[in-house]
């Protein structure tokens, strides 16, 4: 059995390579600004004052490719690190196929989410392609998932111990459990976007919760998952903090799909083979309160327009609400009680009366950005980034409380 110290030195090379990473991308991205923006990958940025008589400036957008690519190229010099103990001739049978084969399983996945994002900034592709491509890339993780492991049972919480027992076979519908939250984690940083800096500043967050919650796991009992979730988290979270500097008001460059689906896909990943699903869907409360809330508009329930971003205000330089416009006769029964319901509970801003006819309802969309600029009203788009960030930060601490406090009470025995 080899010493604490022993086993934990890959995580030192490990975050050794990652402060290259991050030097790495930090320098690499600016090279690429000019090379983007001729091939027709950019985006104009339209909240931001612009000079009379003065077009946008163009901002190269799908740069979260170049963090994709960085990230592989530690992981794939890393892949001997965890192993090398385990090369010597005489130490061939005692080789971890398991491990190794979860690690390039790991890395296979997140390399066709890293494609096929890309493919969506270059290709424009509709939603019903962003459900089904995840839960293509996530196919090989839960083949090994099947071959190492097999299990598919779950502890029962102890109110529910006298009618279920102490444990529950789920069978195939843990698959398709561990299936959805790969295509959750990666739609739900692309839902909550569209700000300079939410998209790898929320992800930052949430890689840096991740970090603290292996660390303080691996400071009691040893466990190779939480060893297997830093490989992959330190060296995104360092490639993800590089993103954000450039991605930081005022951005120099977009992060694109590539990003929200990279940083989806790890995320999937660390939680899966990690074996701490529950507690990674606990440092996604703001994704999962923000896809629970937009679930009217995202399946069409209320009208949902293309872009959902907040209204600019040339004038004051502040964002505002963006709304829909509809006839509320128009919309179905669940369109209305959606409608209603919202408003009752103060989470949208209905204007009813309007248009030519006196007959048109306007509604804020149906996202926790508009969600914030209704309680502080028209804010900066640095200001509101910094909240949306804020709120992310509190609530990974709601997610420490939870799992480290209140789970307690629940399980004896907690992932």
């Amino acid at each position: 059995m080899e010493s604490r110290t022993t086993a934990f030195w890959p995580v030192y090379v490990n975050a050794a390579m990652s402060v290259c990473a991050f030097v790495l991308t930090l320098r690499l991205i600016p090279r690429f600004y000019d090379l983007f923006i001729g091939a027709g990958m950019f985006g104009k940025d339209m909240s931001k004052r612009v000079p009379k008589g003065k077009e946008p400036a163009k901002v190269p957008e799908g740069l979260g490719v170049i963090t994709g690519a960085v990230f592989l190229i530690v992981m794939f010099l890393f892949i001997p690190v965890p192993f090398w103990r385990m090369w010597k001739p005489d130490s061939r049978e005692d080789f971890p196929h398991d491990r190794f084969v979860e690690f390039i399983a790991a890395l296979l996945s997140i390399c066709c989410m890293i494609f096929l994002g890309f493919a969506d900034d270059v290709l424009n592709l509709r939603w019903r392609h962003k459900l089904q491509l995840p839960t293509m890339a996530t196919l090989p993780l839960l083949m090994v998932y099947v071959v190492n492991y097999g299990s598919t049972t779950i502890i029962v919480p102890k109110p529910l111990n006298t009618y279920i027992g102490n444990d529950l076979n789920l069978g195939v519908l843990y698959y398709i459990y561990m299936g959805m939250l790969a295509v959750f984690c990666t739609n739900a940083i692309n839902i909550l976007a569209g700000l300079n800096g939410v998209e790898a500043g929320q992800s930052a967050v949430i890689s840096i919760s991740v970090i603290i919650f292996n660390i303080v796991q691996l400071s009691g009992k040893w466990t190779e998952a939480h060893q297997f979730s830093l490989y992959f988290m330190m060296p995104f979270c360092a490639v993800c903090l590089a993103l954000l500097y450039h991605n930081w008001y005022p951005s120099r460059v977009f992060v694109g799909d590539t990003f929200c689906y990279f940083a989806g896909m790890t995320f999937a990943v660390v939680a899966i083979l990690g074996h701490f699903s529950k507690t990674m869907l606990l440092f996604f409360i703001p994704q999962v309160f923000n896809f629970v809330f937009s679930v009217p508009q995202l399946f069409h329930i209320v009208p949902c327009p293309r872009h959902r971003l907040p209204k600019y205000n040339l004038e004051t330089d502040l964002l505002g609400m963006s709304y829909t416009r509809f006839k509320m006769k128009n919309l179905g029964f669940l369109g209305r009680l959606a409608v209603r319901l919202c408003q009752l509970v103060g989470v949208v801003h209905v204007r009813e009366g309007i248009g030519e006819d006196k007959d048109e309802t306007e509604c804020s969309n149906f996202t926790i950005i508009n969600l914030v600029l209704k309680v502080v009203g028209p804010t900066h788009e640095r200001t509101l980034v910094i909240i949306i960030l804020v709120i992310q930060a509190l609530c990974s601490c709601l997610a420490f409380f939870i799992r480290f406090y209140l789970a307690g009470f629940f399980y004896d025995v907690i992932e």
